[in-house]
């Protein structure tokens, strides 16, 4: 389809264009699935803004808006919230649209167990603010936001059986370690000073006399103090209850998984036009779409 036949008196049918021919389609209704732009790198640019483009796409590559667009021409009125979007950690190496084989299993929802650096090794959010459903939808922005749009996610070996089933599948990029030092130097695109800084200063700040549990948000609390980008209650202090230079003494294993800023965005809704009351003027209904754009 490429766009609605419409005049004053409203919508009354499309125009299709197919084996280089357009060719008209005369109906008494139109009703227009238009779906998302999350496949539209102009789009994205422009609405939600600069580093967007680089997200990768959970969705179908096909949809770029198309439908949106012949709607606003036909007189629809825009509406909704353009310029915010839902947005989640994916894996690195994902490819650049979605994949019907693995689906969902490119995101990495497992963060409030661990800590996730960017390249600068640094902590940049508070993983555990929430429980993941309270901000997974927030966090791949702030990935999207760091050097390189691209974050690890370190997790100590006490942890792994917590790990949600998407960090066990093939297409996963890992590394592991017996030491964070050993680990520093498998952390692709990450400095290993910065990152051996951010864990000493992070297992130090870390409340070792609470008891933890995975299913309490006020299990233990970090010290704000001397780990400043933690700012509330965390449940999972035994994955860094020992200091970072003892580890060895000790072995147990870190794992990190890399990923990519994968955006998972909600489009926003077009209503029609208090000028465009006709019965048969086009109205979009809300749409979702999801395209994972940055790695956590």
């Amino acid at each position: 389809m490429s766009s609605l036949i419409s005049d004053d008196d409203g919508v009354h049918g499309v125009r299709v264009r197919q084996g280089g021919r357009t060719r008209e389609e005369r109906a008494d209704a139109v009703v227009v699935a238009s779906g998302g732009f999350q496949s539209n790198t102009e789009w994205r640019t422009r609405y939600l803004g600069p580093g967007w483009e680089l997200a990768k796409v959970r969705g179908t590559m096909f949809n770029t808006g198309d439908g949106i667009r012949m709607s606003l021409d036909a007189g629809a009125s825009p509406h909704g919230n353009w310029s915010g979007c839902h947005a989640v950690g994916w894996e690195r190496n994902a490819p650049e649209f979605g994949d019907l084989a693995v689906g969902d299993g490119f995101q990495k929802h497992s963060y409030p167990f661990g800590v996730m650096v960017n390249a600068l090794g640094q902590r940049f959010v508070d993983e555990g603010a929430d429980f993941r459903n309270y901000t997974y939808a927030k966090y791949g922005r702030r990935i999207l936001e760091q050097p390189g749009q691209m974050a690890w996610q370190v997790f100590d070996q006490k942890v792994v059986h917590l790990l949600r089933d998407e960090y066990r599948i093939r297409q996963v990029t890992k590394v592991t370690a017996p030491t964070l030092e050993e680990l520093a130097g498998k952390l692709e695109g990450v400095d290993p000073a910065g990152f051996l800084d951010e864990m000493e200063r992070y297992n130090a700040a870390v409340d070792t006399a609470t008891p933890s549990t995975p299913t309490s948000r006020t299990a233990a609390v970090r010290r704000a103090s001397t780990c400043p980008r933690a700012t509330g209650p965390i449940a999972w202090t035994r994955a860094r209850s020992r200091p970072t230079r003892s580890r060895a003494a000790s072995p147990s294993p870190s794992v990190a998984c890399a990923s990519t800023p994968p955006r998972r965005f909600s489009t926003p809704t077009w209503r029609p036009s208090p000028a465009s009351s006709p019965p048969a003027k086009p109205s979009v209904g809300s749409s979702t779409s999801t395209i994972p754009a940055a790695a956590a």
